[in-house]
This record gives C-alpha cells, structure tokens and sequence, in this order.
C-alpha cells in the first residue's frame, strides 16, 4: 500500500484537475503531483465537447506527471451531473446451506443481484451501497459475515447516471491515452476528504459547490443514505453579476472571488469598486452592497433547493453535525452564516487538510480541491475494501476446512461409538 501512487482526475465544469499522491508511513496522502487546465468543454458536469475536453485533460495529465516525474496511465474520475438519480431498493437471497456461515461471496452476490435491477432508459448503475443488512428477518445489521442463516437481505442505495454521460466521459479519458480504473460519484469523494468519521456517524450533510452544480450527500450513522445534484453553481453566479453590473465575465469573476459575499448586509454601502471600461469608455463604478445583494438573492435560491433535497433525504432533524460545504464556491464570504440562517443547522467550510501529508503542493489544501483529493482518497480506500474481502474470503475457507475436519473427525469417533454399541448390544443378546 505504502509503494502505491493513486492519481485522481476531476473533470469539472470550471477547472479539470489531476493529482498524484501516495501513502506516506503515517498513512496520510502525500501530493507528489497536480495539474490544472481551463475547462472549456464541460457544462453542469456534462461534457458537451469531446475535443476540448480531451485537450484540457492532456494538459492537466501532463503538468501533474512532469511535476511528481511519474508516467500516468490509470485515473480515477469523478462524475457529477443533473443526470444523476439515487433510490434506495431491497434485495434478498435464500442461502445454499443453512448450517454454514455468511461469507464474503454471499454479500458479492446480493450485491451484484442489484446490478441487475431494472433501471429507466438510457441510464446505468455507477454504485450499489449497501444501507442494513436483514438474516432470517432480523434486520439492522451492519456487516452479516459470520453469522448463521437461510435468508440474507438488505436495503440498497443505488446511484445511476446517464449513460451518455459515462460513455462520453469514458471517450475524453481514452482519447487522452489514459485508461479509468474507477468511475466515482463526486460528493462521495469530496466526502472522503472534508468529513470525518464522527460527522458521518451523527449526521451530516455534505454541500460541494462547485462551478456548474452543486452536489448533496446526506450520511447518518456510517452510511450514506441520500444524494442529488443541483444543476446551479458558482458560474450562475458569475453570470448573475455580468449581466447586473453589465461587466465581461472575467471581470465578473474577479468581483465576485474579491469582493463578493454571501449576506449583502455585512457589506460597506459607501465602499465603490471601479472596473476598467472597455475602449475609450470611462471605467464603471460598482457599489459593494449591489454586487451582495445580487449573490445573495441566487444563494437563497440554492440553499433552498439543498434545503428540499434534505427533507426529502428524511434525515434533516437528525443532522447533529449539521451542514459541511465544499467545493470553490464555499469559499465566498458568510456563506456559511446564510446557511445557518437559512436552515438553522451548525455550518463549517471543509477542507480536505485531514488526509495530507506534507507534499508539494499546498495549494491542494483549498475547498476547491476536494473533490480531486477525495478521487485519490478513494482510489486507496478501494485497495483496502480488494485487500480486506481477499483476506477475509482467506480466513473464510480456512475456517470451513477446520469445520470440515472437525466434522470428519466427529464423525469418525461417531462410526466408533456405533461400532462398540452395537458390539455391546449383539454380546447382551448372545
């Protein structure tokens, strides 16, 4: 696991980013690498342009293998997207042999069973997580292996995207002369990074707000149990200010990462900003306070629509950890208190410092990332699930072969016992 380097590649709507990492001795995530390129290609999470996305995927590859020294040529990537559904189903499986244990292949085969579920037209299933594990009708149980039973169940969160969209992302990463090793739904790898294990058990709801969604990923005791994806991000934003302070989109960018915030009241109503006019144009003054009101009127409107999406998770009066955003657009200012304001739940900003190492980029560190860094997370947390069920699947038929020879030589002392009793009963009859 130590000599293992993982690259993850994040091929979002504003940014497409690789980094490069591996396990130092203290088992946190070194960066050995990263690479960044405009994305040109991507809306909302969706590619809509095969050769710029290709292009720009190249470029971010090539930085972050030129800066680690290492050739890469297996990612792991991240999907997101409007397209993306998630619905919880039950499966169930009657076991060959009541009197032996529930192995590691039987909870394979309950879930791969649910692969096959039925989904709508033009989707596939990307994730089958389990939820609770049901033996004989028992339910709540969270890991079965071991115990005894004729009838093993469980609930399933299934998460499916369009097949399109996995097809075309699948085209840019093989254009690219790369190949995918896992395909992962964003905000479970954003979760990998920002929360941690306390959070997930008490619940949480992740908010990654990126550049052209917003993603949700509701956890309550260990187990992730609603996501979705809101089709409006920072870039709405951005638009909103371009078209309000009829300003160009680069600038309108400018005035939102450096002066923008979240609540307009905290904002100066005398403090003016002067943006460069175009040619022999005088430059254009913007009040401070007009440009937060404008934020604050779309970020209304998307806390809202998480808001729903929270309820609708059925979970939303157990969040005792309340609400962690992530992503580039958390990092605007008092977005946080809008969320606590507006939901009336505890609200942190999560960055994915937990996990990392000292490596050579710092810059890593920022909310903007944690997506890419949770891509790499998950690349080594997948190692550990192949190692764990291949060692288990080992101690598994171990065990059956001691029970095997136990009930050998429990039946041979039985032949035995036989033998002298009907050896005593012939001689009581003679």
């Amino acid at each position: 696991m130590k000599d293992q380097i993982i690259v993850g590649l994040d091929i979002g709507t504003t940014k497409i980013c690789a980094i490069v990492g591996k396990k130092n001795e203290y088992g946190k995530l070194e960066i050995l690498g990263m690479g960044k390129a405009v994305s040109d290609g991507v809306i909302r999470g969706i590619v809509t342009n095969i050769d710029k996305t290709v292009r720009a995927i190249q470029k971010a590859i090539a930085e972050a293998g030129d800066q680690s020294g290492i050739e890469i040529n297996v990612v792991n990537v991240g999907i997101a997207g409007q397209h993306i559904k998630s619905a919880v189903h039950h499966g169930g499986i009657t076991l060959e042999n009541q009197d032996e244990e529930i192995t590691v292949e039987d909870i394979a085969r309950l879930t791969n069973d649910m692969y096959r579920i039925v989904t709508p037209p033009g989707s596939d299933i990307i994730h089958v997580m389990p939820q609770n594990y049901t033996v004989d009708y028992e339910d709540g149980f969270t890991d079965p292996v071991g115990m005894t039973g004729v009838k093993l169940e469980a609930d399933f969160h299934i998460i499916t995207a369009q097949t399109n969209a996995i097809n075309n992302l699948n085209k840019c990463v093989k254009k690219a002369e790369i190949q995918i090793e896992n395909l992962i739904l964003e905000p479970l790898a954003s979760s990998l990074s920002v929360l941690s294990e306390e959070e997930k058990e008490a619940g949480v709801c992740l908010v990654d707000i990126g550049g052209g969604t917003t993603d949700i990923a509701v956890f309550y005791d260990n187990i992730i149990r609603h996501t979705a994806v809101i089709p409006f991000g920072g870039n709405i934003i951005t638009s909103d200010i371009k078209q309000g302070c009829m300003v160009m989109e680069h600038q309108a960018e400018l005035l939102k990462t450096k002066f923008g915030k979240a609540i307009s009241e905290e904002a100066n109503s005398s403090e003016i900003v002067s943006i460069p006019g175009l040619r022999n144009r005088p430059p254009k003054e913007i009040s401070i306070q007009n440009l937060a009101q404008m934020i604050q009127a779309r970020m209304e409107e998307i806390i809202e629509l998480v808001h729903t999406e929270m309820i609708t998770s059925g979970y939303h009066k157990k969040l005792t950890a309340g609400i962690v955003l992530t992503g580039g657009g958390s990092q605007l200012t008092s977005l946080s208190q809008l969320f606590e304001y507006m939901t009336g739940l505890d609200t942190r900003v999560g960055y994915p410092n937990e996990h990392l190492g000292k490596g050579k980029v710092d810059v890593a560190k920022s909310p903007m990332y944690a997506t890419t860094v949770g891509l790499v997370l998950s690349g080594f947390k997948a190692l550990d699930i192949r190692e764990t069920k291949y060692q288990r699947a080992a101690s598994s038929d171990e065990r059956k072969k001691v029970m095997k020879q136990g009930n050998k030589f429990f039946n041979n002392i039985l032949e035995k016992t036989k033998g002298l009793l009907i050896d005593d009963f012939d001689d009581k009859i003679k």
